[in-house]
């Protein structure tokens, strides 16, 4: 079934105008002076969110045609894109002075960064006429929605629909050492890491938020890190580490790019934690992880990387700009070297990027459907990869253009056909929400009530028993051992209250009762139930391998109890760019191209065909440090 929420995702028309970051700088080039003339002006509004302004004062206060106006604060009951909240805006007789979302539970970095980015617009400019956020599209419309209602409980809305919007146009021109395709997990870092080095980095945002797919992430990094480890008892290597990365890809993936993320994703933690974030102090388990070494935030979200980020980037305001809404279409290249791109922003002002070092950090394509057919001829090549397959990432930050960018500088594409699938796709969209697969004291059940597989399997395993059962869907079970609280929000705002309140799972207060509600066998989902509790208490071997070894696992025995359904959904694309230790784009000869470099999910070669539960956000930070650095002495030698 089709859901409505998909919209919010498939929608890559580019609405929203750059970060106001970037049009703060109105000369033709950006230079070190320029930079710190930004710098200056965002200190004077307070800083940056989501890299754009707050704080600011509004600009059309006192306007003669706001007579009639009834001061006062409305309210207005919206949808937003995980669960209706409500928006509260005070007018005073000329102006709108507060707007309140607070209610939202909106996802961290994605709508909730909408919702306070165009709070900040409509209340800087006094006008309704301020755009959607590309990538959020419907967080952006439901904010809309209210302050419009509102303004029109207050006899507001006739004067704020005339008022002009802001000018988000950006400069026709840009110079930079290092120029960043793309602004998710591995581009900030790569942005990060190339100013930590010495140099100015502008980096391209196509969406008008930054963060990509790393901001509906979980955060789960996978490290060996004897300090936390040790303490559980787990007993790890990076030895051992290396080898079921390279196994659990088949054997696919390139051994110089493995040894590089294993040896040193620790020390991406490290770099992390001097960023400001606090990660847990156990180390858990991500789906197909198959290990015990899986670093997650302290608030378990993606977006906890990109908030210390953007942090960053406010205290580097003289050496980092991006610019939103900026789609790149072309390398330049001078004799056989990279000299900067050219790009299109928001669709129609077209500008360039002069830069000696170029990172193209641009993800996946897990969300082109019609791109990802066309390769599907690897491990999947029996499963039509069509749109009635999701994806979780969001659409416009998943499409793949970084290849092609890449590959008409003279880049080599491999692996392409290396498509992952997640068992945690929620029906109709194929996003990962509500109830997930990760960690433990879970079951995974068909539709009679059965256990098919081993929970902690490698995530192609659990996807292919998936596609085995009835209709290619099952029930995660789960009980108040996994959630002792319903109104406590888990990583991406969400509770329990608020999922059962929208239809998303069941709940039962009884085995025999959820049974019912889900149309399972009650006997034989007991019968479930008690098999896995028995391995859990050592007292059988599971049938399906299941290894209950961590002081973590718990016997689920009392309600209440909570399923959700799922289906296999698109989530990572292992292959892309070709690269090497240093992150250097390599052509099809073995040819670096001079002033190139790749990260994250745009690259191929290090994952193999599978790539384990935890290894991107490693692998996004680990080489996003590595081009950012080698891109930075690359253009300042």
């Amino acid at each position: 079934m089709k859901d409505s929420r998909y919209d919010d995702l498939i929608e890559a028309t580019t609405k929203r105008g750059a970060a106001n970051s970037a049009s703060l700088f109105r000369k033709s080039v950006v230079d070190r002076r320029t930079f710190l003339q930004g710098a200056a002006f965002l200190g004077a509004c307070g800083g940056l969110m989501g890299f754009g302004l707050t704080g600011c004062t509004p600009a059309n206060t006192g306007g003669a045609a706001a007579q009639g106006w009834k001061a006062g604060t409305y309210s207005a009951n919206v949808t937003g894109h995980n669960a209706p909240f409500t928006v509260d805006v005070t007018f005073s007789e000329n102006a709108i002075t507060a707007i309140d979302t607070s209610t939202n539970q909106e996802s961290l970095g994605v709508g909730a960064s909408a919702l306070e980015d165009l709070s900040n617009k409509i209340m800087e400019y006094q006008t309704l006429n301020v755009d959607s956020v590309t990538g959020a599209t419907l967080s952006s419309m439901s904010l809309q929605q209210g302050v419009k209602d509102c303004a029109e409980q207050a006899n507001a809305a006739k004067t704020l629909a005339k008022a002009p919007g802001p000018d988000d146009s950006v400069e026709s021109s840009y110079n930079a050492d290092v120029c960043v395709v793309g602004g998710g997990g591995a581009g900030l870092t790569a942005a990060i890491s190339a100013v930590q080095a010495g140099a100015n980095v502008v980096v391209v945002e196509k969406c008008g938020i930054t963060g990509g797919s790393t901001n509906v992430s979980e955060g789960a990094l996978n490290a060996v890190d004897p300090e936390r480890q040790q303490k559980q008892g787990i007993e790890d290597s990076v030895e051992q580490f290396y080898e079921v990365t390279y196994e659990g890809g088949h054997e696919q993936g390139t051994p110089e790019l493995i040894h590089y993320l294993t040896d040193n994703a620790l020390d991406s933690v490290h770099w992390l934690e001097s960023l400001g974030v606090k990660f847990k102090d156990e180390t858990g388990s991500a789906t197909g992880s198959l290990g015990e070494r899986s670093h997650y935030p302290a608030t378990p979200s993606g977006n906890t990387y990109i908030r210390a980020f953007e942090a960053f980037a406010a205290d580097h305001a003289d050496q980092l700009v991006v610019l939103h809404e900026t789609q790149a279409k072309e390398l330049i290249l001078e004799n056989g070297s990279v000299a900067g791109l050219t790009a299109v922003h928001r669709g129609s002002q077209e500008i360039t990027v002069n830069a000696k070092s170029i990172v193209v950090a641009t993800g996946g394509f897990g969300a082109n459907v019609e791109y990802r057919q066309q390769v599907n001829d690897g491990v999947w090549a029996d499963v039509k990869l069509d749109d009635t397959i999701g994806c979780t990432n969001i659409k416009p930050c998943a499409q793949g253009e970084g290849l092609k960018l890449a590959e008409g500088a003279g880049a080599e594409l491999i692996g392409l056909s290396d498509i992952q699938l997640h068992p945690c796709g929620t029906p109709g969209t194929g996003l990962m929400e509500d109830i997930r697969t990760s960690g433990r004291n879970r079951i995974f059940v068909n539709k009679s009530g059965e256990r098919f597989v081993n929970e902690g399997a490698e995530r192609d395993t659990l996807c292919k028993a998936i596609f085995a059962q009835p209709e290619s869907t099952y029930w995660i079970v789960v009980n108040k051992v996994r959630y002792p609280s319903e109104t406590e929000p888990d990583a991406n705002g969400a509770t329990i209250e608020n999922m059962l309140a929208l239809g998303h799972i069941v709940k039962g207060e009884t085995v025999e009762d959820l049974a019912e509600q889900t149309q399972m066998d009650a006997t034989k989902l007991q019968a479930s139930i008690d098999g896995y509790n028995q391995v859990v208490a050592g007292a059988t071997e599971d049938p399906f391998g299941f290894k209950a070894n961590n002081t973590a696992d718990r016997q689920l025995t009392e309600g209440p109890w909570y399923a959700c359904r799922k289906v296999p959904t698109v989530h990572h694309t292992m292959g892309g760019i070709r690269i090497n230790v240093n992150t250097e784009a390599v052509s099809a000869d073995g040819e670096v191209v001079p002033g190139l470099y790749a990260c994250g999910e745009c690259t191929g070669g290090i994952h193999g065909s599978n790539r384990l539960g935890g290894n991107a956000i490693a692998d996004c930070i680990t080489f996003g440090r590595q081009a950012g650095m080698q891109a930075a002495q690359h253009a300042t030698s």
